[in-house]
């Protein structure tokens, strides 16, 4: 079993960024340039790397492997984003591994890509990229090519290498369990079960009963032994169930008209542990959002912009708009799942505005856009 924190920091310690490893600041799957540099590497390196794992590593400074971190990303439908593009796409995970002097919610990326053994290619147009197009690594670029194309397997030994130093033990798991319970959940209610006699799941949260089920909120669930944030939110609501060999959760949303809110199921995953030493995670997306008369969308959908642009001219704004513009994200929501397409747009362009002044209708707004990208990728 590997420690996903100690593969992270064999890849920053050992290795420049070459045919079998990537790093990143960040990346911005949601944008189209973004979503097409992404696939690019992932092309590139499931090419260069036929018989082994590669890897991005995001949240990281490039020029001298600062570990900043990135907002915790739980887009568990990234496999379907790849497959839509790729031909031949490699198998593909993102996973949340969290550092200890990080912020509260910032974690590092790890992209985990295995190749199909297989040439990968792009299905379709994509920004500046064609269809049809095939890349590779370069030392640390990305390039693409179009003769002389064979797939060469020059790094089995150092990544099996790399692989074998991050192999987990028993005194990272109870460093790991003792930390996340005393240290950084101090303040919440924290649990932890252990599965097939290896696997340490532990999960921390405000509790909460409401007709006879629990609830939690400001939620955080890690896997101890590989160092991975399964999930975590500071907004929604999920529930929490377990037996001796599953670990399930349903996250819920929140979304309404004003002060008229009521609590809509969005995902269910369960991880399932084997007694040989695996385990799989299956996430259902259950989202049946609410439907809404189109006249009375409109009428919001232009408020909500007409509060943007006041927000972009710096403006000042009244009481009963900072009243309006605490349900922006979710009204935003609303319109986009009721037909409104370019509601999304609006979003994306409206946070960077938000970020420096508001906060709070920030961090909503991301709650946001992440709720479109599973629905989109589904």
């Amino acid at each position: 079993m590997i420690n996903k924190r100690l593969l992270v920091k064999n890849l920053l310690a050992h290795n420049d960024e070459n045919s079998f490893y990537d790093k990143k600041r960040f990346i911005a799957i949601g944008e189209k340039e973004g979503k097409a540099k992404f696939l690019k590497h992932v092309c590139a390196l499931a090419n260069s790397n036929p018989n082994n794992n590669s890897f991005i590593v995001v949240g990281v400074e490039d020029t001298d492997n600062e570990i900043v971190g990135v907002d915790f990303f739980d887009d568990s439908k990234i496999q379907n984003l790849v497959n839509a593009y790729l031909d031949h796409p490699p198998l593909i995970s993102y996973e949340n591994i969290p550092f200890p002097h990080l912020p509260e919610g910032k974690v590092v990326g790890l992209v985990t890509i295995r190749s199909s053994g297989k040439i990968c290619s792009l299905r379709k147009n994509i920004w500046k990229y064609y269809g049809g197009s095939v890349f590779f690594r370069e030392g640390s670029i990305s390039l693409p090519k179009v003769f002389d194309i064979e797939l060469k397997d020059v790094n089995s030994t150092i990544v099996g290498t790399l692989e074998k130093h991050a192999r987990n033990n028993i005194e990272l798991t109870l460093d790991g369990v003792i930390d996340f319970i005393n240290n950084r959940h101090k303040d919440l209610e924290s649990n932890y079960k252990v599965f097939k006699e290896q696997f340490v799941v532990c999960w921390a949260g405000y509790k909460k009963t409401v007709k006879g089920g629990v609830f939690y909120n400001r939620v955080d669930i890690e896997l101890i032994n590989e160092q991975v944030k399964l999930f975590y939110s500071n907004l929604d609501e999920v529930s929490i169930s377990y037996n001796d060999s599953t670990f399930t959760t349903m996250e819920y949303v929140q979304l309404g008209l004003g002060a008229k809110q009521k609590y809509y199921p969005l995902e269910k995953v369960t991880l399932t542990f084997r007694n040989n030493g695996t385990y799989t995670i299956k996430s259902t997306l259950v989202f049946d959002p609410p439907q809404y008369d189109k006249k009375t969308l409109h009428h919001i959908y232009n408020a909500n912009n007409a509060l943007l642009s006041k927000i972009k001219g710096n403006m000042a704004l009244k009481k009963n708009e900072l009243e309006d513009l605490s349900f922006l994200p979710d009204t935003y929501l609303l319109c986009y799942m009721n037909g409104f397409e370019e509601a999304k747009e609006q979003m994306e362009n409206g946070r960077i505005w938000l970020k420096e002044h508001h906060p709070q209708v920030y961090a909503s707004m991301k709650e946001a856009l992440r709720i479109i990208r599973k629905v989109r990728y589904s």
